[in-house]
């Protein structure tokens, strides 16, 4: 199987929110990034179809869309509590964006789209009260 490899990063506006310091959270990123590429690539290097791959795909998006979902709830909290939500919200919105960079990849489209609506049906929603 011979599909385009996946290539992620972390978006510029999203390392210039973070506050000056020694970049340590741009590096954590960074990282957090390049783990999740590898394993994916990996991942879609080991899959005998694009639907085998795209089920990879589709745990990292559910994954992400956890991920973004504790991160912002962090953000009233800490706020609550006086401290600065800047770094929960930089790592909810690069969250955010690399669900939009996995969606970017054409091939991945109708994949992930039936992947996921298969895992609703499987899952026992039905939609309407059927």
């Amino acid at each position: 199987m011979a599909v385009e490899e996946l290539s992620l990063g972390v978006p510029k506006p999203i390392i210039d929110s973070l506050p000056e310091s020694d970049g340590a959270a741009a590096q954590d990123m960074q990282k957090a990034v390049h783990g999740l590429e590898t394993r994916l690539n990996r991942a879609i290097t080991n899959a005998e179809s694009e639907s085998e791959a795209a089920e990879y795909v589709v745990d990292a998006i559910e994954r992400l869309e956890d991920h973004y979902q504790k991160y912002d709830e962090f953000v009233p909290e800490l706020r609550a509590w006086g401290q600065s939500p800047i770094y929960a919200i930089a790592w909810r919105n690069l969250q955010a964006d690399l669900i939009l960079q996995l969606q970017e990849y054409d091939w991945l489209k109708p994949h992930v789209d039936r992947e996921r609506n298969f895992r609703l049906v499987d899952d026992g929603i039905r939609f309407g009260k059927r």
